[in-house]
C-alpha cells in the first residue's frame, strides 16, 4: 500500500484507511440521526482484520460513533495485532455528557480517558478537535487549545487533529488550536474547496498540515446505488436521512453527471470507487483517505484503488460534470 506522510505531524499511514464511523450503527444526537443503519458488529470486526491483513493502518473513529462503539470494536482488533502496526485517531467534540461544552478542559480529560479505555491502549496517535465550536463566542477555544497541547506534551497523544466544515472555519480556529493534521469532508460532490480563494489544500500545504479526507464516496452515492424512481428510506438514527442527494429529487440531478462518469472510467463499483477515491488523493501529497466501510468486501474493493491515480486531465473532466451540484 502506498503510504503518505500527515504534513508536520511525522505520522505515516496508508494513503487509503479506513473510516469506522458507520460500524459505530445507528445514533442519535440531541435528537438528530448521526449513526449508520446496517452495521453487524462481528462482520465490521471481520473487516478490521482483513484491513490490517491488506497492510492498511490508518483507522479514524470518535468518541461520538455510536457513543463508543465503534472504538470498543476497534478495541477487539488491537487486542490481536501489534499495537505499532496501527495508527488510530479519535475526537472530541460532540458528547458533551453533563458538561456545559464538550470542550471544557475537564469534559475532555474524561473523555480521552474513556477513549483510551474503550482502545484498550495508553495513547492515540492522533486527537482530534472534532468541530470548530467552542462555545459562544469560542469561549473554551484557548482552554481546550491548552489541554490538547497539554494531552501531546504528556504523550498520550502523537499529534492533534483539527476537524471542521468550510475554509473560513479552518482559518478562524488554526492559529489558535495550533494543529498537524486538518480533517475535511471531500469528494467531487464537494465543491466548496475548488474555489481559489478557498482552496483549503493550498493553504494546508503552505502550513504543512497533513489533511485527512473522509466520505471519499460521498456516503455511498457515488457507488451509484441509489434510483431516484425508488429512493432510499432509511432507518431513525442514520445520518443519511438528512441529505438531500439521497432524496429522489438529489438523486435525479446526480443521476446523469454519474452515467457521464461511468461512460469514461467504467461501470463497476470497483471502478467507482477508484475514481472517488484517486479523486481526493490526487490533491495533496499531504492527503490521505478514510472510505468508510460495513463488511470486508467493501474494504477489499477500496483496497483494491490504491496505486491507481488519476490524471490531471481526468481530475478535470470530474470537476467540470459536478458542476453546479448542490451536495
Amino acid at each position: 500500500m502506498e503510504k503518505r506522510t500527515l504534513g508536520k505531524s511525522g505520522l505515516k499511514v496508508t494513503a487509503i484507511g479506513l473510516g469506522c464511523w458507520a460500524i459505530g450503527g445507528l445514533n442519535w444526537r440531541q435528537g438528530v440521526s448521526v449513526g449508520w443503519d446496517g452495521a453487524d458488529d462481528e462482520e465490521s470486526l471481520r473487516a478490521l482484520r482483513e484491513a490490517h491483513a491488506l497492510g492498511i493502518d490508518h483507522l479514524d473513529t470518535a468518541d461520538v460513533y455510536g457513543d463508543g462503539h465503534s472504538e470498543r470494536l476497534i478495541g477487539r482488533l488491537l487486542k490481536e495485532v501489534p499495537r505499532d502496526t496501527v495508527v488510530v485517531a479519535s475526537k472530541v467534540g460532540w458528547l458533551a455528557g453533563s458538561a456545559g461544552c464538550a470542550y471544557e478542559p475537564v469534559h475532555m480529560c474524561h473523555q480521552l480517558e474513556q477513549t483510551l479505555a474503550n482502545l484498550g491502549t495508553d495513547h492515540l496517535d492522533l486527537y482530534y478537535f472534532h468541530n470548530p465550536y467552542f462555545g459562544d463566542g469560542n469561549a473554551w477555544i484557548h482552554e481546550a487549545a491548552e489541554q490538547m497541547h497539554r494531552f501531546k506534551q504528556e504523550g498520550k497523544i502523537r499529534a492533534i487533529g483539527q476537524s471542521a466544515y468550510s475554509f473560513d472555519e479552518f482559518a478562524k480556529v488554526c492559529p489558535v488550536t495550533d494543529p498537524d493534521v486538518l480533517q475535511l469532508r471531500y469528494c467531487y460532490l464537494d465543491t466548496q474547496y475548488d474555489d481559489p480563494e478557498k482552496d483549503l489544500f493550498a493553504w494546508a500545504e503552505a502550513r504543512k498540515y497533513g489533511l485527512v479526507l473522509f466520505s471519499p464516496l460521498g456516503q455511498g452515492l457515488l457507488l451509484d446505488k441509489y434510483d431516484p424512481k425508488d429512493p432510499p428510506a432509511f432507518r431513525e438514527g442514520d445520518t443519511r436521512r438528512n441529505r438531500r442527494l439521497f432524496s429522489a429529487e438529489g438523486l435525479a440531478d446526480l443521476k446523469p453527471r454519474l452515467a457521464r462518469i461511468k461512460e469514461r472510467f467504467g461501470h463497476s463499483p470497483d471502478s467507482l470507487a477508484r475514481v472517488a477515491i484517486q479523486y481526493g488523493l490526487a490533491r495533496s501529497r499531504l492527503a490521505v483517505s478514510i472510505p468508510g466501510f460495513k463488511n470486508a468486501e467493501q474494504v477489499r474493493m477500496n483496497a483494491a484503488t490504491d496505486g491507481r491515480p488519476l490524471p490531471a486531465d481526468d481530475v478535470a473532466f470530474i470537476r467540470e460534470t459536478m458542476k453546479g451540484l448542490g451536495a
